[in-house]
């Protein structure tokens, strides 16, 4: 028996482009979030700038947090993609208020482009509560 359960919440977008995953998958008590972009639920067009982006894609990984009844105060690793290592302090500003007092694990790489041309995409994974 499969202990993979799929977390889906509408306050989040959904899946790129109909792609063949998940928001997230919870997991041995673990739920593994997919890379998130700076779309809010319903945008087609990403906010210009590593601010408004990031701001978004914590939005949409605290939404899934929740979904799967956990918060960002249970993340043990994130993986942050930047399309440019440039914007490492800005990203990293927002990121503090984000990951807390006892902050994860995070890998952070400049990668040659993103979906939708964005500049910024965030996995995680977290304890469920």
């Amino acid at each position: 028996m499969s202990d993979k359960q799929i977390i889906r919440t509408e306050a989040a977008p959904a899946p790129f482009q109909g792609a063949p995953y998940n928001q997230a998958i919870a997991s041995g008590g673990f739920v593994f979030i997919s890379g998130q972009l700076g779309l809010r639920p319903g945008d087609t067009v990403l906010p210009e700038g590593i601010t408004a982006q990031t701001t978004n894609v914590l939005a949409n990984l605290t939404a899934i947090l929740e979904a799967a009844g956990s918060s960002p105060a249970n993340l043990v690793k994130t993986t942050v993609f930047l399309k440019n290592l440039d914007d490492f302090a800005a990203m990293n500003e927002l990121y503090k208020g984000f990951a807390g007092d006892t902050p994860p694990a995070r890998s952070t790489i400049q990668v040659a482009k993103l979906p939708s041309d964005a500049l910024i995409e965030i996995e995680a994974i977290a304890r469920i509560a």
